[in-house]
């Protein structure tokens, strides 16, 4: 199960965010082959905003490389049974119930026939000193950078209400991605795995979030710049 490679093996994990809208078919498979090259442990599909079903997203990713391939959904129209997991947000730093329960009520009963594997998942946007897609497609306020204390208690709240994950998210191309002092208080207060990800553009930024005490950390828009930067920020896993 994916969800036990988080809890098992190597302690930090690189996982790789792939737009279906960001790419090309071609710019896809030249992606795809660097992240299985750089031993990525895993691959999300998803967006704040994708222009239309991602079968054919998801079907490309399958057949170009075997890592395990998570759904991270923006809205109902990127749902696929051909993936092998999906991260079931509840974006708990907000007070949208369409975000927190209503569009997991409608996808309820399509969820649990179609044999992906469900990790519930604390959602919490952090401030990243723009207007991200995430905050104006929710329509919700991300928690401020400066009240950690506010993020800590989001998430500890997350995992008492069962969650299985939290993500910090400063969302996709932010100008200022998660601190390390927000991660290393989150740490400090939960027993769930940490995923982190928003505005991260470099390997040291990587090995910064490994240190603080992320478990997870996410890139999309730096390698949709540039892919090669992949095996980079894959490879201080084992610096930290």
């Amino acid at each position: 199960m994916i969800y036990n490679t988080l809890l098992t093996g190597p302690a930090k994990k690189f996982a790789l965010l792939i737009d279906p809208d960001k790419h090309t078919d071609i710019s896809l498979v030249k992606t795809l082959s660097l992240a299985s090259k750089a031993a990525i442990d895993f691959i999300l599909v998803g967006g704040s905003l994708v222009s239309g079903p991602i079968d054919h997203t998801v079907d490309i990713i399958k057949s170009a490389c075997r890592l395990p391939l998570i759904l991270f959904p923006g809205s109902l129209l990127q749902l696929s049974e051909k993936a092998d997991g999906i991260l079931l947000l509840a974006l708990i730093s907000g007070r949208n119930p369409d975000y927190l329960i209503g569009n997991h009520v409608l996808a309820a009963h399509y969820l649990k026939k179609s044999g992906l594997e469900i990790i519930p998942t604390g959602y919490i946007l952090i401030d990243g000193k723009s207007v991200s897609s995430v905050q104006y497609i929710s329509n919700t306020r991300p928690i401020p950078v400066e009240k950690p204390d506010i993020v800590v208690a989001t998430a500890i709240a997350g995992e008492m209400l069962g969650h299985k994950l939290i993500y910090l998210e400063a969302g996709s191309g932010a100008d200022r991605r998660v601190s390390e002092k927000v991660v290393a208080e989150v740490k400090k207060n939960i027993t769930i795995p940490l995923m982190v990800g928003g505005g991260i553009r470099t390997p040291e930024d990587v090995l910064n979030l490994f240190n603080a005490g992320a478990e997870i950390v996410v890139v999309g828009s730096a390698a949709e710049e540039d892919p090669e930067i992949l095996a980079k920020m894959a490879e201080v896993r084992g610096k930290n």
